[in-house]
């Protein structure tokens, strides 16, 4: 079978999207690729953000390949699946721009992954596809009927047939993924990366999939969930490959990257430079250590909360005070260019706390950012604490709360996101 494969060209005026707005690889459609031709399928793959094409060349592309099976990604790589623009514009606009495209059309993400019904509907796809994807794909581009694969929402007469799910891939023996010399060429981006400029291309990769932890605000529920670990080989000949690619940094998109001293003890051998989102109070000295001797560059530790009383609302399952958190930040620090605490806005933690704090870290070189606002994503225990397990209009509820309950918002946000409404008024069937 032939199957396209299509990051859309994202947009994101008046969103409150938290995620960086840079070209990132997609790496949900990378993995799929490499799981879809070790089938034996014949694969295309297309990043209309990456390359900076409009909507109607992405398309043209994508119909030029003549695909049997087209897919498309509601959130800029697996990267952002957990704070994923909550409208489904991007997307909608590609799958608009097909005309009468005779392939069957299939959407992968978050979106469909929690509200798969609501998804199906206002993007007008044949089939959704609930959790990770790549396993799914495989199944359906091997001719499985949709009712026999496990994990789909897709229309059956006049009703909406979801067959299960979410779904996890196995994801350990992942193999290698590859990327076109071109998308690599274009990549210029350092995510989250702040002690130098680029000195070449950077690159996601990604170690783990999953977290052991529960922490009420993150929005994991329905995908990347339970911890898994990958397979060194693959990852480090992704790796090697990526190096001769020439790419100068790496990002480990992990939802937590754990120590792992075989990893952190081959990345020495490479003298490469990378970054990771982690959380401080799992790492040792002597980790740290090996941590900075290996290239790590750029550490975001989600501190969240300076209160024992604030983190416990959280669910962060945290053994450490607020001062030996600080203590290991600033160790960190010594050993890493760039180190950041993320805090997030919480009754408990009283604003002179909070300045004080940020201030102590700041003097031995620690970044602390403005505490943030939480958007309450379907996929997180917050979500289900306020209003219950997610229905079709989960994503109107929780964007609705957020825009009345906070009057500012990130500092990379649009000065006043609009309604869902107002940003999804091309989809199918917006509510």
């Amino acid at each position: 079978m032939r199957v396209a494969l299509v990051n859309p060209s994202w947009s994101f005026e008046h969103s409150i999207y938290f995620g960086c707005r840079a070209p990132h690889l997609p790496l949900e459609l990378g993995a799929s690729k490499a799981l879809l031709e070790q089938a034996g399928h014949h694969v295309g793959m297309y990043d209309g953000h990456l390359l900076g094409m409009t909507d109607s060349q992405l398309a043209d592309d994508v119909k030029a390949f003549d695909a049997d099976l087209i897919v498309v990604t509601t959130a800029p790589s697996y990267l952002f699946w957990r704070c994923a623009p909550p409208e489904l514009r991007a997307p909608r606009a590609f799958l608009l721009a097909l005309n009468d495209c005779r392939a069957r059309t299939v959407a992968v993400g978050p979106h469909g992954s929690v509200t798969p019904a609501a998804a199906l509907a206002k993007l007008g796809v044949d089939i959704v596809v609930r959790g990770e994807c790549e396993e799914a794909l495989t199944e359906i581009a091997a001719g499985k009927e949709p009712a026999e694969i496990q994990g789909l929402a897709f229309k059956q007469g006049d009703a909406i047939r979801i067959t299960g799910g979410p779904r996890a891939t196995s994801f350990t023996d992942l193999p290698a993924l590859t990327w076109p010399d071109a998308w690599i060429d274009a990549h210029r981006h350092h995510h989250h990366r702040f002690d130098a400029e680029p000195d070449g291309p950077g690159a996601e990769v990604e170690s783990s999939r999953g977290c052991p932890y529960h922490c009420s605000f993150c929005a994991k529920i329905d995908f990347r969930d339970a911890y898994r670990r990958r397979d060194l080989a693959p990852l480090l000949a992704e790796i090697d490959r990526l190096i001769g690619q020439g790419v100068t940094y790496f990002y480990f998109i992990d939802e937590i990257f754990l120590p792992q001293k075989p990893l952190l003890e081959a990345l020495v051998e490479r003298r490469t430079r990378f970054g990771v989102q982690t959380r401080i109070d799992l790492w040792k000295p002597e980790m740290l250590d090996l941590l900075g001797a290996a290239g790590c560059v750029s550490i975001e530790a989600g501190v969240e909360s300076l209160t024992p009383e604030g983190r416990a609302a959280l669910d962060k399952n945290c053994r450490m005070s607020t001062d030996e958190l600080a203590e290991r930040l600033i160790y960190a620090r010594r050993r890493v260019p760039f180190v950041q605490a993320n805090l997030i806005e919480t009754p408990a933690d009283d604003e002179s706390l909070v300045s004080r704090w940020r201030e102590k870290l700041r003097g031995s070189g620690v970044w602390a950012n403005d505490p943030v606002p939480l958007y309450p994503y379907p996929s997180s225990p917050d979500y289900r604490r306020l209003w219950g397990e997610p229905d079709g209009d989960a994503w109107e509820r929780a964007h609705e709360y957020y825009l009345r309950q906070f009057e500012r918002f990130s500092d990379i946000q649009e000065e006043h996101p609009l309604p869902l409404h107002a940003l999804e008024a091309a989809c199918a069937h917006c509510r």
